[in-house]
C-alpha cells in the first residue's frame, strides 16, 4: 500500500464550530444497525450523554445507548469492574443478542487493555459464553466517525461470522458505510431483490433508525440485521462493499470466508449507478428490471435539463470523507465547480476529490472558504456560517436536526441521485429566479458583489448575458 497524501489541516488553535464527530459515535451507529444490540460506551456518563443526544436529534427516534459510568477513582485504577457490572447487568435485564463495547478518551488515554479485559470477562463468567460481545477500540482523541465506524462493524465480522463450507444461491452481503442513510440502505435493498437476490446488509439501519412503533417498549434497538443472518455471511456468493472505510472489514471478511468482495467507492451518479447494475445483472444472470430502465431514463433526462444551472456553479462541501467523496464526484459530473472541499479527518479518499481546494478543517474554515461561492453543501452544524456569509446551505450528513425526515434521505442509485440532482438544482434555480425578480428591479447587491443590471460576464450567476 502506497503512503496517503497528506493534506493542510486548519492553522487554527481550535474549532470553533467543529465538523469533526467521535469514533465512539459512529462504533455506536454501526451497532445500532443490528437487531436486540446494546451499545455500551466504556468511559463516563458525559462521553455517552452527547452522543445520545445528537443521534436522538438526528434520527428522531429512541437510541438505546449505556455507559460504564467511570468516576475519577475508576479511571486511575482501571475500569474493568465496571465493564464487567455492566455487561452482567445489561444481560440480566435486556437479554440483548448482542452487546457492543466501544472505548473513549477516558479508557483509551488510561491505556486499558481491551483485549485482556474481554479474555478476564470470559473466563470470569463462564455462565455468559452464549453471548455475543463485541469490542472495539475507538479513541475519541483519535481518527473520527468512520474510523469508529469501521471499527465496530469488523469487530462484529470477526465474533460473530462464521466460515461456511456451502454457498446460498443468491444469498450476497452488503458492508454499508455510514455515510449511506437508513433511506439508502432500503434504495439498496430494493435493487438488489429486484434481481432475486437476497441481500444481508451489515449493519442494516433501514430496519432500526427508520421509524417503527413496537407494540412493547424495548430497551435495546428494534430491528437491523439480527446475529444468525450476520453468522451466514460466510454462506454468501458475494459481498458489496460501499465506502472507502469499510476495506478493513471487507479485508476480515473475505479472509474468514473467502466470499468474494466488489468494491464501490460511490453508489451516487449515473456511472456508480450503472456499475452496480451490471455488478448485479451478471450475478443473477438476469436482465436490467423494466423499473430501474425507467429511473435510467428519468435520471439521464434530469441531468440534461438540469446542467444549465449546475455549469460553472461555485460549491463548497463540508462533510465526512466517503460522502464528501460522493458528493464532490456527482457535482462535478454535473459541471459545478466544487471550489473547496473539508473533511473532518484524513483518509485516503481525499486524493481521489475533485476539487481546487481540500483541507482537513471544520465549519469555520468553510466559512472563509466559501464566501464567494454559490452554494454550501453540509450538515446542520453549517447553518450559522452559511447565514454569516449570505450563501444558501444544502443540508447533508449527520446530524441534521433542524429537516424532518433526515434518516429517510435517498441519494444512491438512480432513483436517488435524480433526487440530490433536483433538490440542489431547485436550490439554484429559484435563487436565480428570486434574483431576475427582485434584484434586477431594484439593483440589489448580488452575492458575488456586483449590482444587478450590470454584466458580471461569467453567465453563472443568472444575470442576462446581454
Amino acid at each position: 500500500m502506497g503512503t496517503i497524501q497528506r493534506f493542510p489541516h486548519s492553522a487554527k488553535a481550535a474549532a470553533t464550530n467543529p465538523l469533526k464527530m467521535s469514533q465512539p459515535l459512529g462504533a455506536a451507529l454501526a451497532f445500532l444497525g443490528v437487531d436486540r444490540c446494546m451499545p455500551l460506551f466504556h468511559g463516563s456518563q458525559g462521553c455517552t450523554a452527547f452522543g445520545l443526544v445528537l443521534l436522538v436529534r438526528h434520527f428522531r427516534e429512541a437510541i438505546p445507548l449505556q455507559t460504564t459510568a467511570m468516576d475519577q477513582v475508576s479511571t486511575i485504577l482501571g475500569g474493568y469492574e465496571n465493564l464487567e457490572q455492566a455487561v452482567r447487568t445489561i444481560h440480566e435485564r435486556n437479554a440483548p443478542a448482542l452487546i457492543g463495547v466501544a472505548t473513549t478518551g477516558v479508557t483509551e488515554t488510561k491505556g486499558e487493555d481491551m483485549a485482556g479485559q474481554y479474555s478476564l470477562f470470559r473466563q470470569r463468567n463462564p455462565a455468559l459464553a452464549g453471548l455475543k460481545l463485541v469490542f472495539a477500540n475507538t479513541p475519541d482523541f483519535s481518527g473520527g466517525f468512520e474510523d469508529g465506524f469501521s471499527a465496530a462493524v469488523t469487530g462484529i465480522v470477526e465474533e460473530v461470522v462464521q466460515p461456511s463450507e456451502t454457498t446460498v444461491k443468491g444469498q450476497i452481503n452488503v458492508l454499508a458505510g455510514c455515510h449511506l442513510s437508513p433511506g439508502d440502505v432500503e434504495e439498496l435493498r430494493d435493487i438488489i431483490e429486484s434481481f432475486g437476490l437476497s441481500p444481508i446488509f451489515l449493519p442494516d439501519l433501514s430496519l432500526s433508525m427508520s421509524g417503527r412503533q413496537p407494540d412493547d417498549f424495548t430497551a435495546t434497538s428494534l430491528g437491523g440485521v439480527t446475529v444468525e443472518q450476520i453468522a451466514s455471511m460466510g454462506a454468501s456468493e458475494l459481498t458489496l462493499v460501499v465506502g472507502e472505510h469499510m476495506r478493513v472489514a471487507a479485508a476480515a471478511l473475505e479472509l474468514k470466508t473467502d466470499v468474494r468482495s466488489v468494491f464501490f467507492d460511490r453508489l451516487t451518479g449515473l456511472e456508480a449507478s450503472d456499475r452496480l447494475v451490471r455488478t448485479l445483472s451478471e450475478l443473477s444472470g438476469r436482465p436490467v428490471p423494466a423499473k430501474l430502465r425507467r429511473q435510467r431514463e428519468t435520471l439521464v433526462d434530469g441531468m440534461l435539463d438540469g446542467h444549465f444551472f449546475y455549469s460553472r456553479k461555485r460549491i463548497a462541501v463540508a462533510l465526512e470523507p466517503d460522502l464528501l467523496y460522493a458528493v464532490t464526484s456527482f457535482l462535478a459530473d454535473m459541471g459545478a465547480e466544487v471550489i473547496a472541499a473539508v473533511s473532518p479527518t484524513q483518509t485516503a479518499v481525499l486524493e481521489k476529490l475533485k476539487a481546487a481546494t481540500v483541507m482537513v478543517g471544520d465549519h469555520s474554515d468553510v466559512e472563509t472558504l466559501a464566501r464567494d461561492a454559490d452554494l454550501i453543501v453540509s450538515n446542520s452544524h453549517g447553518r450559522q456560517g452559511a447565514a454569516r456569509i449570505g450563501v444558501p446551505l444544502h443540508r447533508m450528513g449527520l446530524p441534521m436536526f433542524d429537516r424532518l425526515g433526515a434518516g429517510l434521505k435517498v441519494h444512491v442509485g438512480y432513483r436517488g441521485t435524480r433526487e440530490l440532482l433536483f433538490e440542489i438544482g431547485n436550490l439554484f434555480l429559484s435563487r436565480e429566479m428570486d434574483h431576475d425578480e427582485h434584484g434586477h428591479a431594484h439593483g440589489h447587491p448580488h452575492g458575488d458583489g456586483h449590482e444587478h443590471g450590470q454584466h458580471c460576464g461569467s453567465g453563472s450567476c443568472g444575470c442576462s448575458a446581454g
